[in-house]
């Protein structure tokens, strides 16, 4: 990986001739940056003593800082312990156009777990798989990832805290910590190594500068950024001046069209039948709620189906066995500008239930292969690269014991129609129409073969997709009932 300094320290003189130029153009960078269609996530880390705080200090003095944010994660709060250990960092991504500066950002949580048996390393390894993961997900999403580890050598650290404990200004930022790590200088450094290592990728490098000296540590860091965005802007203004090709919407599985053709829809139930079993089915979901509040386990419901299958009436009948205190409804609907500006898993991210509670999405973040990959929303990359994001999504859902719900509703085109035709005649149902429902009944045949795409590329073990024949409203209401009930208990071991 680059390394970059070397030992020999930069003048007063030399340091205070070039900072001009560098302030400037770190101005210039935020004010291109406003109009570009990417992020910038700067991460400052390194080993103790070897000036991360002071150079963030120094970085916040130099830029703008109406266009840029520094965070720094300490021991996480009861909140983001109720959630999945990436929800904390997902929430504070930047939008396009902006800057965040993560001073040890998500690393520094990692290292002060300080790893030691061969379980804990195995632990610390596959949060740096994560982490790998994560990065690469922003990276390929177009975001600028600049990843820097401040280096020292055992004698300079050493050096450097007797010097800040030594000075009574400086005294209090050395802490017994600080000279724990010294002791255990060289586990740390090997430790530190291993993570580089396995986290070092085209997307999302690190760079390991040479600490030694505050001035050349100061300018080489923002050598590398400047260096790193020019060249990122190039790529991205390469990308968006690429022409887009429409291609055929065509079965990337087409195990999965056939699961979908093969449902038989014409189950039905009457509405005698349907209220003699919906009491009891919503009883016993309502005590399975309860057992997964009582174990501190979220459930997550995903509704997807065709435009008038029902999903808003499934979720209703749904709802009723859960205590209106628990529950959130989502509904999804276009990405408003916000959402727009940010990485499209980032506002689904955001609405991750904490420990013992629902969310239930109406609609989700499979919009990514559905409609964006059929309306051209989304590039051909784009949604292609989603499988394989979703279903890492969901997996540190499931990793965390939240309980996870998909269902798909399907109805025939007859019975779409035949819906479609009742809401233009029913005033209380008027407003569901719009052009669009009907622009995308005509893109039927595509959308079947996306679905099906779906199905069979995202549906896992701990998170499958459940097939609900929805021509029937009672039967499909009930058989999401029945399916919930019996997954969550299924799940709790009930």
């Amino acid at each position: 990986m680059p390394k970059t300094g070397d030992d020999r320290r930069l003048s007063k003189k030399a340091y205070e001739a070039r900072l001009p130029d560098i302030r400037a153009a770190l101005i210039r960078m935020q004010v291109e940056l406003k109009s570009a269609p990417f992020p910038v996530i700067l991460m400052i880390a390194g080993v103790e003593a070897s000036g991360k705080g002071e150079l963030v200090n120094i970085l916040n003095g130099w830029l703008d800082p109406r266009g840029f944010e520094t965070f720094a994660f300490h021991e996480p709060t009861d909140e983001e312990r109720e959630r999945p250990a990436m929800w904390r960092y997902w929430r504070t991504l930047p939008a396009n156009g902006r800057m965040n500066v993560y001073a040890g950002g998500w690393y520094a949580e990692a290292l002060r777990e300080d790893p030691r048996s061969a379980r804990e390393l195995a632990l610390f390894d596959t949060m740096m798989r994560r982490f790998l993961w994560f990065e690469g997900q922003l990276a390929a999403s177009g975001a600028l990832v600049v990843k820097v580890w401040l280096n020292l050598s055992k004698a300079s650290q050493k050096s450097r805290l007797h010097e800040l404990e030594s000075d009574p200004r400086t005294a209090w930022r050395v802490t017994p910590d600080d000279w724990k790590a010294q002791r255990d200088f060289d586990r740390l450094e090997r430790l530190a190594a291993r993570m580089r290592s396995a986290t070092h990728q085209p997307g999302a490098p690190w760079y390991v500068v040479n600490a030694e000296d505050p001035r050349g540590r100061n300018l080489t860091v923002a050598d590398i950024l400047l260096s790193r965005f020019r060249i990122h802007m190039r790529a991205q203004k390469r990308l968006a001046a690429a022409p887009r090709r429409k291609r055929p919407v065509v079965p990337l599985r087409p195990a999965g069209l056939r699961r979908l053709l093969s449902l038989d829809l014409e189950s039905k139930l009457s509405q005698v039948s349907y209220e003699k079993k919906r009491d009891k089915w919503l009883g016993r979901l309502n005590r399975a709620v309860r057992a997964a509040g009582q174990e501190r386990r979220s459930v997550v419901w995903v509704f997807e189906g065709w435009d008038a299958a029902g999903k808003g009436g499934a979720i209703r009948r749904l709802t009723d066995a859960i205590d209106a205190r628990d529950f959130r409804v989502i509904p999804v609907s276009k990405p408003t500008d916000e959402e727009k500006a940010h990485h499209y898993l980032w506002r689904f991210w955001r609405h991750v239930p904490r420990a013992g509670m629902a969310t239930i999405y109406d609609r989700s973040w499979y919009g990514r292969v559905l409609v964006e990959r059929i309306e051209g929303f989304a590039t051909e990359a784009e949604w292609r690269r989603a499988y394989k994001e979703l279903n890492e999504f969901e997996r540190e859902l499931t990793e965390h014991g939240v309980i996870v719900l998909k269902f798909w509703l399907q109805i025939s085109k007859e019975e779409q129609l035949r819906r479609f035709r009742s809401r233009e005649k029913t005033p209380y149902k008027s407003h569901k129409m719009n052009a669009e429902d009907w622009r995308n009944r005509r893109k039927w045949g595509s959308y079947e073969v996306a679905v099906g795409d779906m199905l069979a590329l995202t549906s896992t073990r701990t998170a499958p997709w459940h097939l609900v024949a929805a021509n029937n409203k009672r039967h499909a209401r009930l058989e999401i009932i029945k399916t919930s009930c019996r997954q969550i208990e299924l799940a709790l071991g009930l």
